[in-house]
């Protein structure tokens, strides 16, 4: 019998997307039974699977220095590389003991299955049955990759999280804390401080154990403790396979208004007219929101009557990282309102940044979020992205969270400008197109839009996105509904 494995640890075993697994069962290359894969079929669909090109040992060597206590590793454990190789060589004695195991198994039932057949087998014929059945049990070649040996290395280096009722999956690395995990696999959790403190991230354990970490002051009831809860920013996983019943944010709704206080933490002129703000939230004080979503973002102005200068801007990163936000702000921005009395050009938000009035280590007030331009949750149909002069911004935030939870079987990118050189992040979306499997990225005139959208025939078949200026996206869409993209799969943001 062939171990069995879920498609997520397949697909983290083999360095590969969760998606591209699943192409390849669609298309008859693997077999699968109720969300799992066989060990066997994917030692044969790749043969050339070792330890070094799977990425294990660069897994072991990304855990974070806090894995280990400095003290202990320096003193006592060897290095991260030798500790991999000695797990692996574990790992691949524990492969063979199960191969053994599948041979006396077919040896047993080789032997049942005569000595229920007529006529009556003799005693003669039975120890030969046996003679063979032990010589190939005892001879039979061990493979010298084996996904069983790297699946057995991997169960050490990084637990299995299953989320109940959503079904999502995520890995625990070293001993982050469970809610970090699930942030960076683009899970959205309820959760409030992040420092154990509010308990709004409480989730209960189904399956599996978890320890303590890091420090809470949280107080559990007795019935939470016999119902064995636990806060994910606390805890992180014991066991190599965890289940958790946790409460998720599935829709915009369902993410809280919140105002906090954020520092300047980078400024950054992508062009000249556009600046990357790089905003740093407290530790105990973290904003929650869906990636694609629009904050309100304010400054003092400095007036007499103490009024505020604010906007409203899409966040550009991904909610993975929920202290550190980014959002690309243009300069004149119509979005950049002003709380201030006779308002005039230069009192706005973006006129502040782009005039120096804004400086690194200011606090700016950040309040939402805003918006419903979210990823489809249960959709798994291809991705298609249509970026129009700054509307980059919010494409950009799904496609980090799209990449991070494994949506998508495909992912296009189409970012429009009216000049040469108004994709004011070429390199980056050229880095995604060549590091992604399935991901492709056009940089056009604006003019040159609605051409690739009619040549475009997948576009039905998948979820549209398409951010810009209203005076843009408007035209754009009424082509994108007649080009045959239902309704409910076209998502447009007029920023």
């Amino acid at each position: 019998m062939s171990q069995w494995l879920t498609l997520s640890r397949a697909a983290h075993l083999l360095g590969i997307s969760r998606v591209a697994l699943q192409k390849r069962i669609r298309d008859g290359e693997l077999r699968s039974f109720d969300g799992m894969v066989a060990a066997d079929d994917l030692q044969r669909a790749w043969p050339e699977l070792n330890l070094d090109e799977s990425g294990s040992f660069e897994k072991t060597r990304a855990i974070r220095e806090d894995s280990f206590a400095r003290r202990l590793r320096e003193r006592f454990l060897p290095t991260q590389e030798a500790l991999a190789q000695r797990l692996f060589a574990q790992g691949q004695e524990f492969a063979e003991s199960q191969r053994m195991l599948t041979r006396y198994h077919a040896l047993f039932e080789a032997l049942r299955a005569r000595l229920a057949a007529s006529p009556a087998p003799t005693l003669d014929e039975l120890a030969g049955l046996l003679d063979d059945g032990l010589a190939r049990a005892l001879s039979a070649p061990a493979p010298a990759d084996d996904v069983t040996a790297l699946d057995a290395m991997l169960r050490v280096m990084s637990a299995h999280v299953t989320v109940k009722p959503s079904g999502r999956e995520f890995f625990v690395e070293g001993s982050e804390t469970l809610l970090k995990a699930a942030l960076r696999a683009g899970l959205a959790p309820n959760y409030g401080c992040g420092n154990g403190v509010c308990g709004l991230c409480k989730a209960r354990v189904v399956a599996g154990e978890a320890r303590t970490v890091a420090p809470s002051d949280y107080r559990f009831s007795e019935a939470e403790k016999a119902q064995n809860h636990v806060l994910m920013c606390s805890c992180t996983a014991v066991s190599s396979d965890l289940v958790l019943e946790v409460l998720e944010a599935g829709a915009p709704e369902d993410i809280p208004e919140q105002r906090i206080v954020a520092k300047v933490r980078r400024i950054d002129a992508l062009s000249d007219d556009v600046i990357r703000l790089h905003l740093q939230t407290p530790r105990s004080n973290r904003m929650r929101f869906l990636a694609g979503q629009r904050v309100t973002l304010g400054v003092r102005s400095g007036v007499a009557d103490g009024s505020d200068i604010h906007g409203e801007y899409p966040v550009a990163s991904c909610p993975c990282d929920d202290r550190n936000l980014i959002f690309h702000v243009a300069r004149g921005d119509r979005r950049a309102a002003s709380a201030v009395p006779g308002d005039t050009a230069s009192h706005n938000f973006s006129a502040c940044l782009f005039d120096g009035r804004v400086r690194i280590a200011d606090d700016v007030s950040v309040w939402g979020p805003w918006g419903s331009f979210v990823l489809e949750k249960a959709s798994a149909r291809p991705l298609v992205f249509i970026a129009v002069e700054h509307g980059f911004a919010p494409i950009n935030s799904l496609i980090e969270h799209a990449v991070a939870v494994d949506a998508a079987e495909s992912i296009t990118l189409y970012w429009a400008s009216a000049r040469p050189g108004g994709q004011y992040l070429p390199n980056q979306c050229r880095a995604w197109a060549e590091a992604l499997d399935e991901f492709s990225y056009r940089a056009l005139a604006n003019d040159e839009l609605p051409a690739a959208i009619a040549a475009n025939a997948a576009l039905p078949h998948s979820d549209v996105y398409l951010a810009g200026t209203a005076e843009a996206v408007e035209p754009l869409a009424a082509a994108l509904l007649a080009a045959g993209v239902p309704t409910a799969q076209l998502h447009v943001e007029g920023l």
